[in-house]
């Protein structure tokens, strides 16, 4: 739980600096950080993909999986929903609905999802502790404009995390090595989209993507 705890202080912190120095936190520099920490979570995406693709049992799984769980979050329109919450938060403009908007920022995504997953197996912080640099920066933008109230987002992020942390170890005998190596090589490749979508290279709609999270799990329960 170390990289959930690091995570909900890098908020509380961002809130903070971003409540209390609203001034010098202008929307050039907070486009500049967001640029540099989607550079950091694109290189620790092609991390994961390359530390795991040679393990692999099936080379061309992730590239199925991807697609599949493209289809099926744009079926669902995962993206569209969520930005169309974050998007009426931000237009009513008050603490609460910032609130709301932080959550889903902080909560719904590749990082937040595979993080404690890696953390309960192999005792590996690596995703947390890039998710908590990337909320660091994050908090402090919708603090400058929400002010510091935003660090309650913080208490929403540990029980979810932990929620994913405390399943994850009841279900630690079903969650073998191959079904890992193939979760973590399609979580790489969201990780690097989300980071090619900070810096604005590309815009990835990350969320349609999440479904391929349970797809690898999927095939692998079957396969073996």
């Amino acid at each position: 739980m170390i990289g959930t705890l690091v995570n909900a202080c890098a908020i509380i912190v961002g809130s903070l600096i971003g409540g209390f120095f609203k001034r010098i936190m202008n929307d050039s520099l907070n486009e500049k950080l967001l640029t540099t920490m989607g550079l950091a979570a694109l290189g620790i995406g092609l991390n994961s993909v390359v530390q795991n693709m040679p393990k692999s049992n099936y080379p061309v799984l992730f590239i199925a999986c991807l697609a599949l769980g493209c289809i099926i979050g744009s079926l669902l329109k995962i993206d569209d929903r969520v930005k169309r919450l974050t998007e009426r938060s931000n237009a009513d403009g008050n603490l609460g609905q910032g609130i709301i908007t932080g959550c889903l920022i902080f909560c719904v995504g590749t990082l937040s999802i595979l993080g404690p997953v890696q953390a309960a197996l192999y005792n590996d912080h690596t995703f947390l502790f890039t998710n908590a640099t990337l909320d660091l920066v994050t908090s402090m933008v919708l603090a400058s404009a929400y002010g510091v109230g935003m660090a309650v987002c913080a208490v929403v992020l540990v029980i979810w995390q932990g929620s994913i942390y405390g399943l994850t170890l009841l279900a630690g005998n079903v969650l073998t090595d191959n079904m890992m190596t193939e979760l973590s090589i399609v979580g790489g490749f969201m990780i690097a989209m989300t980071g090619l979508t900070i810096m604005k290279v590309r815009e990835f709609k990350t969320l349609d993507y999440l479904p391929a999270l349970v797809l690898p799990l999927i095939w692998c329960a079957i396969a073996g």
